[in-house]
This record gives structure tokens, sequence and C-alpha cells, in this order.
């Protein structure tokens, strides 16, 4: 037995009508999946098919967390997951697209459903991904300020929302010394 065996729904003995399957991925999961977006979570699926004929729809609603190293600290982070999507499935001579339907062997009558819980998870990690404000890891705060010139070196008493107003005030700057953004607030201004 495979160890993404689970996650296969056996299309072809499937009667018509609509039929739900639980899954629930964790840390396993997502180590064995070898991803490279996320390597560890717990999320609870729900999977409905819906079978007319030869064609399946297929709505997945996923419920939990992804954890994701902070983009500043590195300390891993919970980013909730809570996604619905649909996959539109028909079966055919091979695995290929149709528009926006995959098709899958009929000789086959099944369909692997890992990777694509893998991807709706991964979808919803945002671009950029930092703890709130005060919970980074103060050390790690603390080094990055120092690198980065912007607060002396003995100073790791603060927290790292010093810093990130720090970074807010370094844009509002920019900002207010770029020309081009006086052009910009003068045509908003005429409106």
């Amino acid at each position: 037995m495979g160890k993404f065996d689970a996650y296969k729904i056996q299309l072809k003995s499937l009667p018509e009508g609509v039929r739900e399957y639980r899954f629930h991925i964790d840390d396993k999961f997502f180590s064995e999946i070898d991803g490279p977006e996320v390597h560890k979570g717990n999320v609870d699926v729900l999977l409905q098919v819906n079978r007319k004929r030869d064609t399946f729809e297929l709505k997945f609603k996923l419920d939990g967390v992804a954890i994701v190293p902070c983009d500043r600290c590195l300390d891993n982070m919970e980013t909730p997951v809570n996604t619905e999507n649909t996959l539109s499935v028909k079966f055919g001579s091979g695995y290929s697209e149709e528009g926006d339907a995959l098709i899958v062997p009929e000789s086959e009558g099944e369909l692997n459903i890992a990777w694509f819980l893998y991807e709706f998870v991964a979808l919803e990690i945002p671009m950029k991904h930092v703890h709130p404000a005060g919970k980074c890891n103060k050390k790690m705060s603390s080094v990055l300020r120092k690198h980065s010139g912007r607060v002396a070196a003995d100073d790791s008493d603060e927290d790292d929302s010093t810093y990130v107003e720090e970074d807010d005030e370094f844009y509002e700057a920019a900002s207010e010394n770029d020309p081009r953004w006086d052009e910009l607030k003068k045509i908003i201004d005429e409106n």
C-alpha cells in the first residue's frame, strides 16, 4: 500500500449522485508529500463528489491551520486555512486537461487527490507571513535590528513592533520625499 492510497477516489465504481468523504491531513501528510511551501499543519477536509454519468464534480472544503516559518524571525507560525475549491473530472483515454476539466483514464477509473489537497492549502498561504507585532522571537528580532543598522545592538528590550513601526515610517518618509507621489496626490485632490 502506497503512502497516499488513502486519498484515492474510486470514480468508476461510484453510483450517480452525491457521496461525501472526510480526511484529516497533518504533519505526516505534509512531510511525505514533500511540497516546497508547507511542511506542517492540521487541516480537516470535507469532499463531496457528485457523479452525473461520466462526469464528476468534486467540491473540497478545507478548514484548519498550516504551519509556516515567519519571514522575519523564522520561528514557526500558524496560518489559517479556510477555503472551498471545485474540480471537474471526466473519463477519457489518458490523463490530460480539457478546458476546466481534468481527464482521467476510464481504464483506471480512480483519482488520487493528495496533491490537490496540498495545493489548496499552499494557495492559502499569504505571500508575506509574519507574526503579529510583539510575537516574533525576541533574540532573532534583536539580531535583525542589529544588522539592519536601524537600532543600536544593545537595544534588546524593544520588541519587533518597533521594527514594524520603523518600516512603516521608512515607507511613509520615502513617499513624502518622492516628487512622483506629489504629482499623484494632486490628481487625487482634483477628484
